[in-house]
């Protein structure tokens, strides 16, 4: 008897030569961001050696890409994304060479100015990714087919994941071995070759021609599109506070040189620890389609990530730490698949760029409101003392969210695609 059931095919997305373009070039770009990060956090650390400096890294980059980021929706959704992302990153690279020569004359510069100038091209920086963050996601999601939109995700998960393994613990060593002015060197070469290849990728259609729409209908729209609908609502409050109090990651610089006592190199370790974790975890994922009840693995997913947080807030040892972070990246890396396969099965093209605005506003953004957040409790409990507190306050926030969004955790990935198929016929 034949078998008629569909084999799954681990590598499905992949097959598809745009999208293995884009996964190359946001590799490359993202390896280069993860290394001006690890340089940015040791340059700012050493020169104050204060934990709240870490979190004002934090602020001064949401604090802009919150504001901004619902205007990058719009225009994503109006305008051509693959120009928009490519003048968004160009801009960004400008960023890095900037700091390239301050560094070139750091003591005199911070003597007269202190960190302020950091901060200022922190905060550009921020505008330029609430513009960029909308735009290249939504890309993306034209470049496969609907069907393999979990596949794509599990993907796109373990490319960004890749580059955060070998982006800190290349900026490490950089930075140990070359100092701050070759490693902002050598991230804004990556992340130049990395945008140079997107033009490897075809245009695709803009999304939308509703032109005689204005700017705050267009804004509100997107707005109520995801605020009506209780999964896509729902997994971004379960996501915003488990990374809004979940934020070790922003004082890993603290332990890496005072409580560890591991230096810049240890502190790549760190930073790419989370990310080996993630890159099996998703790579595991992208060999098993994802079925099932996939409100409750998200549910558990972020239960973990919580208490990895706990364990690693009170560790002393390099060794368990390293464990804690990249077990917590793993269960992080569940969730981030499931998220991003709920946004792309539940949004319509159209709303794509805003829907992931939103997304930024929620989850991206939320990376350096929690660093902020992390920087203020450390300032007042003493690090540790917060990382713990942190976990506990993810532990908490899954709790709510269980009970305020119950459609999400009882959510079937059959109904997903359910929807999906309505969404494709009715476009």
């Amino acid at each position: 008897m034949t078998n008629t059931k569909q084999k799954h095919d681990p590598y499905a997305a992949l097959r598809v030569r745009n999208f293995r373009l884009y996964i190359l070039t946001r590799l490359v770009n993202n390896i280069g961001f993860q290394i001006f990060d690890v340089a940015v956090a040791w340059q700012i650390y050493s020169l104050t050696k204060d934990p709240l400096s870490l979190g004002l890294v934090g602020l001064c980059v949401a604090i802009p890409a919150i504001t901004i980021s619902l205007y990058g929706g719009h225009i994503s959704d109006r305008k051509n994304r693959r120009t928009i992302a490519l003048v968004m990153l160009y801009l960004l690279i400008l960023n890095t060479i900037a700091l390239l020569f301050i560094s070139l004359n750091i003591h005199e510069v911070y003597a007269a100015y202190g960190t302020a100038p950091f901060y200022i091209i922190l905060f550009l920086g921020g505008l330029e990714s609430g513009l960029l963050a909308p735009s290249i996601i939504a890309f993306s999601y034209l470049l496969v087919p609907q069907d393999h939109a979990p596949n794509a995700s599990a993907w796109r998960s373990s490319s960004w994941q890749l580059a955060a393994i070998a982006g800190p613990a290349l900026g490490g060593l950089l930075y140990g071995f070359m100092g701050a002015t070759g490693t902002y060197a050598i991230s804004a070469s990556l992340t130049f070759i990395g945008t140079l290849l997107i033009w490897f990728i075809p245009s695709q259609p803009v999304a939308s021609s509703e032109s005689g729409e204005t700017i705050y209908d267009s804004l509100k729209k997107g707005i109520q599109f995801v605020f009506k609908n209780q999964v896509i609502v729902g997994a971004l409050s379960l996501d915003l506070f488990a990374v809004l109090f979940g934020g070790a990651v922003a004082m890993l610089p603290v332990y890496a040189s005072d409580i560890l006592v591991i230096g810049p190199q240890g502190l790549g370790i760190l930073r790419a620890s989370p990310a080996i974790g993630a890159v099996l975890v998703a790579f595991w994922m992208a060999h098993r389609p994802l079925k099932g009840a996939v409100g409750k693995k998200l549910f558990i997913a972020v239960i973990g990530f919580g208490l990895t947080i706990i364990v690693f807030g009170i560790s002393k040892s390099v060794a368990l730490s390293v464990c804690m972070l990249a077990i917590g990246g793993g269960f992080d890396s569940v969730s981030v698949i499931i998220r991003s396969t709920l946004l792309q099965l539940s949004t319509p093209n159209e709303m794509r760029g805003r829907v992931e605005a939103v997304n930024m506003m929620f989850i991206g953004s939320s990376n350096e409101i929690g660093a902020f957040e992390s920087g203020v409790a450390a300032k007042l409990m003493k690090v540790v003392p917060s990382v713990v507190f942190g976990g506990c306050m993810t532990l908490v926030s899954v709790g709510v969210t269980s009970k305020i969004a119950p459609v999400l955790r009882n959510l079937q990935y059959e109904e997903l695609l359910n929807h999906a198929q309505i969404i494709k016929e009715t476009a």
